[in-house]
């Protein structure tokens, strides 16, 4: 392992192995640190990237997220999908993800695998099961880290400049309780189990800002009380027809406008009590939604006769007059419930809270009845950046010699989400330039 080297990558994942070979195909001399036993992270479960095509609509889903950073994002990514074709990967031509994105299909694992390829075979070396135990720091500057392999002795690696991309710290439940909310430890994890906070605590120990603050999470909603069985579940159970169907909390009450998309749903769950909800729909929806493919291509999956196969809370009412025999340890009022979707199915475009994108009745039996409850896939807070992904303090000022990108960074998203690998590859790729040019 050099002791020397221009970029140290902290983090295998989709954000860390584009900036190593980023920085490598431009000279650096590049070594990257994984702790779990190979590379990838989540991004080996994911199969799109995808984003708002335009500023303009990006500033409309994310009015919160910080301009230069969403800017960004749609600005770069279509030169980053001309960096994975040049890997070797086919992406496919664009397709629609919710009401505002554009996707394009590509096989992860091909290119993950492609960019360590690259890194090896220019001298670059990529070291799995090894932690880091702290950054080295002189004058103010981060100049490295001390790294401790699993079967060796901790060992100093000075670098011109260190990334921090270990993932997130959706894995940690101290952090996603005091980050995201005080249930959050509690509700399943949508990804791998190695992204703990690693890179929010090593930037933490310099000072480094963290935020945005209640920017959320991303994640799904799933059916309650079913684990994961393995990643093919991520997707498997996730009810992406939550945008067409009725949320209930425990009071029987609407409390969000569930059209928006499942992701910002999931959220607003998340707040309400026991973080767990009915999730709502009739015939129409079953058939135009529960049994058809949530991005164009992919494959369709019932998933509402799963979670009933699988033992979750589910129900089937064949009209609204049955809500009164949910089982009475659920802890909702059936009744109630029915009598709220007359109410909203009346009310149309009127209704409160909106359903601003399909306000079509919930009027044909028979009604599909799915307990559930928030899945985190990643926070969306995480270490503050500059565009250039520099590592900025409190005050604004950055820290020279750290950078961050993927989900450990903050401030791109906040409570919206327009893809996950698309701020991964794009700030990946401004991270590897800024190791040879800063």
């Amino acid at each position: 392992m050099d002791n020397a080297v221009d970029l140290l990558v902290i983090g295998a994942g989709m954000a860390g192995l584009t900036a190593a070979a980023r920085a490598t195909s431009r000279g650096a001399r590049v070594a990257v640190v994984e702790k779990a036993g190979e590379v990838g992270g989540s991004a080996r479960f994911a199969g799109y990237a995808w984003t708002a095509p335009t500023r303009q609509i990006m500033a409309e889903i994310n009015p919160h997220g910080e301009v230069d950073l969403r800017n960004a994002v749609v600005d770069d990514f279509p030169a980053g999908l001309d960096w994975i074709r040049g890997r070797g990967v086919e992406c496919a031509d664009g397709v629609p993800v919710l009401r505002y994105g554009i996707g394009h299909a590509f096989d992860t694992n091909q290119y993950l695998d492609a960019c360590a390829r690259e890194v090896r075979a220019a001298g670059g070396e990529i070291h799995t099961r090894t932690t880091v135990e702290g950054l080295l720091t002189a004058d103010g500057a981060v100049v490295g880290a001390t790294v401790r392999p699993a079967d060796g002795e901790p060992r100093e690696i000075r670098a011109g400049h260190v990334l921090l991309a270990t993932g997130g710290f959706q894995a940690n439940a101290q952090l996603v309780e005091k980050h995201l909310h005080p249930l959050a430890s509690s509700f399943p994890l949508r990804s791998n189990p190695h992204s703990d906070g690693g890179g929010l605590t090593l930037a933490e120990s310099v000072n480094a800002a963290i935020g945005l603050p209640d920017a959320g999470f991303y994640g799904h909603l799933i059916p309650s009380g079913l684990p994961f069985r393995d990643s093919g579940d991520f997707v498997g159970l996730s009810l992406y027809y939550s945008e067409h169907a009725l949320l209930f909390n425990l009071h029987g009450e609407r409390f969000v406008d569930e059209t928006r998309g499942d992701h910002l749903t999931a959220m607003a769950l998340m707040e309400q009590p026991e973080a767990r909800g009915l999730l709502v729909a009739d015939e129409r929806v079953y058939r135009d939604w529960i049994c058809g493919s949530y991005v164009e291509g992919a494959v369709a999956v019932d998933k509402y006769t799963e979670a009933a196969k699988r033992g979750g809370r589910c129900g089937l009412a064949e009209s609204l007059e049955e809500f009164e025999y949910l089982p009475e340890e659920w802890g909702y009022d059936g009744a109630k419930i029915a009598e709220e979707i007359r109410r909203v199915n009346e009310a149309g475009q009127k209704v409160l809270p909106p359903r601003e994108y399909d306000f079509t009745p919930l009027d044909r039996g028979p009604y599909y009845i799915v307990e559930t409850t928030p899945a985190v896939t990643f926070p969306l807070v995480g270490i503050r950046i500059g565009a250039d992904t520099s590592v900025l303090r409190e005050d604004g000022t950055a820290i020279p010699g750290l950078l961050a990108a993927g989900s450990d960074t903050g401030g791109v998203y906040r409570r919206a989400y327009a893809g996950g690998l698309a701020t991964a590859l794009v700030f990946g790729l401004r991270a590897g330039d800024a190791a040879v040019t800063s």
